[in-house]
């Protein structure tokens, strides 16, 4: 309860709530077989092993990934941003060559290429939007036409507008251009299903916390002929395969790129969200999250005053919808939804750049998943519908 009354919780875009099953798992690993993994020989250190590895099979199976070995565990989009920037992006562009970026990037996917190409001297080329949150097709089209890009880094849906992009097309056209693609799929995975070999993505991201799991783990999934060239992101134990005083030896992938102790109840709390969304089944989850979506739209846009951001038919778009009401701000507008128990995020998002875009310094969010129901968006309405009031809109 919040206020009184039942809680709303309309901000999965930020996080996921956890079900039972994964906080059991969680606290079945720490009580039961707590161990490290891939060094004991002993009992409980080959049972979490096991279930270690068998989590990275079914991240495997998830995405379709050709095969476990191109699973490697971090602790978020974030991190495995970073580790393709500073590994492969390091090894592979340089001087007066290009990255290709779009204006509704997360700041996760602007500021590692920013600092890669001041190191190395690199250049970033952006693709806009339109009016209604989708890509300038064309501006894209002309970066690849232009030459010298080595990389094109893009997020799958829009953790602000909601945008779907279509980035199988997008990989298509870069690949005829000898670009690799980098798919953010922080907002993706969790919603809908994702095949990495259909899609043909060389790097792909996602984290744990935004599809049911425990905060502190991700994924990096990356082809395994370009995992083989990439040096280390970090150095230390487990990655190596021999260590001497002036020079060690990497172990194959994903191994390398997996130093000291992981986080083991991360990846198996993040194989036991999988086995609960796969048994309600992704394409149940896509249907549920745009019909909310479809729904929140339609009834927000009743409310006077209210602007809603991004594409504007709701079955082109996840269930993410940001609004402003009037010239009310967005922390005034969540804290006035907070009395009546109804959480949403307010804010830039980490997206000022496309804050810039919209002519906004923020956005109220109201993200959905598995657990919301037409109830909640009705309670949502009402309250925004209050906050008119409140602020004579």
């Amino acid at each position: 309860m919040i206020n009184g009354k039942p809680l709303a919780y309309l901000d999965s875009a930020a996080t996921a709530q956890k079900p039972v099953e994964v906080i059991d798992e969680l606290t079945r690993f720490y009580t039961e077989y707590n161990a490290n993994v891939h060094r004991g020989v002993y009992k409980i250190s080959e049972e979490a092993t096991a279930a270690y590895e068998e989590a990275r099979a079914k991240i495997a199976r998830l995405i379709n990934a050709n095969s476990p070995t191109e699973i490697i565990f971090v602790r978020g989009t974030t991190e495995a941003i970073n580790l393709v920037a500073q590994s492969w992006g390091r090894m592979n562009v340089g001087l007066g060559e290009g990255i290709i970026l779009t204006e509704m990037e997360h700041h996760s996917n602007i500021v590692p290429w920013q600092l890669l190409a001041k190191q190395k001297g690199a250049h970033l080329k952006y693709v806009g939007l339109t009016d209604d949150g989708h890509l300038v097709h064309e501006d894209f089209r002309q970066h690849l036409e232009l030459g010298g890009s080595k990389l094109v880094t893009m997020t799958h849906v829009s953790n602000v507008l909601g945008t779907i992009n279509p980035v199988r097309e997008y990989i298509r056209e870069a690949h005829k251009q000898g670009c690799r693609v980098f798919v953010d799929a922080a907002q993706s995975v969790p919603h809908m299903p994702v095949d990495v070999q259909d899609m043909d993505c060389d790097f792909l991201a996602f984290s744990g916390h935004k599809m049911c799991g425990p905060t502190g783990i991700g994924v990096l999934y990356a082809k395994k002929a370009i995992l083989e060239e990439m040096p280390p992101y970090h150095g230390g134990g487990e990655m190596i395969r021999e260590v001497h005083l002036y020079e060690s030896t990497w172990r194959d992938p994903p191994y390398r790129f997996e130093a000291g102790t992981t986080n083991i109840a991360g990846a198996i709390g993040l194989g036991k969200a999988i086995d609960y969304l796969s048994e309600l089944g992704l394409r149940n989850i896509q249907l549920h999250d745009q019909e909310l979506a479809e729904y929140m739209h339609d009834m927000l846009g009743k409310v006077r005053g209210v602007k809603i951001y991004g594409p504007a038919n709701p079955r082109t778009k996840a269930g993410v919808i940001s609004f402003n009401l009037g010239d009310v701000h967005a922390h005034d507008m969540a804290s006035l939804l907070d009395e009546d128990g109804i959480a949403v995020r307010s804010g830039h998002h980490c997206a000022q750049p496309l804050m810039d875009r919209l002519g906004v310094s923020s956005t109220t969010r109201a993200s959905v998943y598995i657990y919301n129901t037409e109830d909640e968006i009705d309670r949502l309405v009402e309250s925004v519908e209050r906050a008119g009031r409140v602020f004579k809109v």
